[in-house]
């Protein structure tokens, strides 16, 4: 069995193919990055460049003839950004992969989504697979919505859908990086009298669902699985230690809640009429992040996966900044 793993030079992705690696599958990545390929190349790992917004066919490498399933963790993930960007490399990259697997006849098609396609402003405790979505928050949860309904209207590939929430670890380059950036530099937001909690998750713990999701049974085919670490944390407690290991005093700032997004919003407005249509300092999504408190059912993972979260956030902190490493 040949495992082909999408997002390869991203941060799951990579987990993800180094985790098949050490269980003796072999694993084929696609990435796009070349110096992270060349990397995870050099490392032994099987590497295919390819951008899938593009097509993608056996006769691209003819290891692509041996898949059997395919995990498919690459993405555009930001706050922000052009609409056109988000729907080629979540929306059309994912129809794209899924006509490959159609044609290949895979056996397991596991997708990585986002617990984002449920974000509203407003308190959500104990959200399940199955309760209604509300409008879409940003471009990021408007895509991985269509690219979900993509994947699960396509049964002949036997899809599994994972929401990971707030996903860190050894070689995150997006989530603590960009909290620390942040209170590096200004103080962070106090909203609501820091009610505002979130449940984080991992990448080990992800990469075990994944593992999961790719043994499961037919009953688990077809359906979605929230995946986080079952910790719900005060978003101040989660920057206040990640800031302390990375040697930077965290700083807050109390402040109304409706003035600040209204000003998140006209940075947006301004933003997506500048070239290039740079992410503002700050979004509403960001500031929603501060100011809610957001936390997933796992029963269904646990039920039909045999899955549950192993990490605590305290231990995940340990490992994120072994060595004194930043994240």
């Amino acid at each position: 069995m040949v495992v082909l793993v999408t997002g390869a030079s991203g941060f799951l992705g990579s987990h993800v193919l180094k985790r098949l690696a050490a269980s003796g599958t072999l694993a084929l990545g696609l990435g796009r990055d070349a110096a992270r390929c060349a990397a995870l190349e050099a490392a032994g790992h099987r590497i295919i460049r390819h951008d899938i917004a593009q097509p993608l066919d056996g006769a691209l490498d003819p290891r692509l003839g041996r898949v059997e399933r395919i995990i498919h963790c690459a993405a555009l993930s930001a706050p922000f950004g052009r609409l056109q960007d988000f729907v080629a490399a979540n929306v059309t990259a994912t129809r794209n992969l899924l006509d490959f697997a159609t044609r290949q006849g895979v056996s397991r098609f596991v997708h990585i989504s986002s617990p984002s396609v449920c974000f509203a402003f407003r308190d959500q405790l104990g959200l399940t697979e199955d309760m209604p979505l509300p409008d879409p928050v940003n471009h990021y949860a408007r895509t991985k919505r269509e690219a979900e309904k993509l994947v699960l209207a396509a049964p002949a590939v036997h899809p599994v859908v994972l929401r990971p929430r707030g996903i860190y670890g050894a070689g995150d380059r997006a989530l603590l990086p960009r909290l620390i950036k942040a209170a590096k530099s200004r103080p962070l937001p106090l909203f609501r009298g820091g009610r505002a909690a979130i449940d984080l998750t991992h990448v080990d713990d992800v990469v075990d669902a994944v593992m999961a999701a790719l043994a499961a049974p037919k009953e688990a085919e077809g359906q979605i699985f929230n995946i986080s670490g079952g910790e719900m944390l005060p978003v101040r407690r989660i920057a206040d230690d990640a800031c302390a290991r990375a040697g930077v005093g965290a700083r807050w700032r109390p402040m109304p809640l409706v003035p600040a997004m209204l000003a998140a919003g006209l940075m947006e407005a301004v933003a997506i009429r500048l070239p290039g249509r740079p992410e503002p300092p700050v979004t509403r999504y960001g500031l929603g992040l501060f100011a809610y408190a957001q936390s997933l059912d796992l029963s269904r993972a646990k039920c039909l996966l045999g899955w549950g979260p192993k990490m605590s956030f305290e231990e995940g902190l340990d490992r994120t900044f072994a060595g004194g490493a930043m994240p």
